[in-house]
């Protein structure tokens, strides 16, 4: 448990104090956020405000994960060091494209292709290697098996599970993306589900079939790393919240929520919770949901909308609430899903034992 406190710890110091930094250097550089035109007008006064200070964020997880190996004179294991290939691979990527949106001053960045491309290669990179390098006990960080709270019985072919993995990776990167729309939305949101994960991964290792043999064991490779690289995780989001929090002293752009959502999504997977993962980030398949039904809708009904915008959150912006309101209110429904989704994880090994 030390070495997931200290990676919390960490991840805390290095983001609370370091994004004062980031935000002056980012000015200093006038690299701030371009508003659409047409969207809420209350984000116009948002113009001009630091972004990609996701940087930050994975810094403080670079530094929260490693760090606390260092005083622990532990070794990073793969399952955690393919995570954060997630984490910096689709960071970079994030990176380019708020780079490409200041330079060339415009609301979109990379185009829709390329943007792709990079994102399915970092996770075909990912899942390739995840399926690889098994431990004493024959554990791979990933498995082939499609895994709801634990391995079922269903195994995916290697190449379906590369595509799988692939789904899972670009739908929680652009879910977390599709989220980060108001100030401290996405951040929050990711601390409660980063959270979760640090719980499960900590459960696991207790429970683990080399620790504790039985039918309800868990036969994930590396549990407790998981733990600690979520720490990390919710010690670096925490930090950067204190600046993100409405009123935004800086965003962290692409290069963030790609990064998290990636962070997410290869936690899924090394912890054998796949679709567990639609329950903890029910709020993100929600306003990513919201996205699809209305391209759906528009298209079916020749230029009609479910809502007054996507993605969802802008929607009650245009109904006129007010946007810490629909922060806090969607916090909220962040946070049951959570519950909901560790509720479900916990009965499941209670039944089973």
């Amino acid at each position: 448990m030390i070495l997931v406190l200290t990676a919390a710890v960490l991840g805390l110091i290095v983001s609370i104090f370091g994004t004062p930094t980031a935000i002056r250097l980012l000015v200093q550089h006038n690299y701030g956020q371009l508003i659409r035109d047409d969207g809420p007008t209350g984000h116009h006064v948002k113009r001009g405000t630091p972004t990609m200070g996701g940087a930050v964020i994975i810094i403080a997880v670079l530094t929260g994960y490693f760090g606390a190996h260092l005083v622990r004179l532990s070794a990073p294991t793969l399952s955690g060091l393919l995570v954060l290939f997630l984490v910096v691979g689709l960071g970079l990527v994030g990176f380019v494209d708020d780079f490409i949106k200041i330079s060339k001053q415009r609301s979109l960045g990379l185009r829709t292709g390329p943007k792709f491309a990079a994102q399915a290669f970092v996770g075909v990179v990912f899942a390739v290697l995840s399926l690889r390098f098994p431990d004493e006990q024959g554990y791979t960080p990933a498995s082939e098996y499609l895994s709801v709270l634990r391995d079922t019985g269903l195994v995916l072919p290697a190449a379906l599970f590369v595509i799988w993995a692939l789904i899972i990776v670009a739908g929680a990167s652009n879910g977390v993306n599709l989220t980060d729309g108001l100030d401290g939305l996405a951040t929050g949101a990711c601390v409660m589900v980063f959270g979760a994960y640090t719980l499960i991964g900590v459960w696991q290792y207790n429970q683990s079939c080399q620790v504790t043999p039985g039918p309800t064991c868990y036969e994930v490779r590396d549990p407790l790393d998981i733990a600690v690289l979520s720490a990390a995780l919710v010690g670096a989001c925490f930090g950067f919240l204190w600046w993100n929090a409405a009123p935004a002293r800086i965003f962290m752009g692409d290069t963030g929520s790609l990064a998290l959502g990636g962070a997410l999504a290869g936690l899924a997977i090394v912890s054998r919770t796949q679709l567990l993962l639609l329950v903890l980030g029910g709020l993100f398949a929600l306003i990513t949901l919201s996205v699809a039904l209305q391209v759906g809708w528009f298209k079916a009904t020749g230029g009609k909308r479910l809502f007054r915008m996507a993605p969802l959150q802008h929607h009650f912006e245009l109904t006129g609430w007010n946007e810490v309101t629909i922060v806090v209110r969607f916090w909220i429904i962040a946070g049951v899903f959570v519950a909901l989704g560790l509720g479900v994880f916990y009965a499941e090994w209670v039944v089973g034992a």
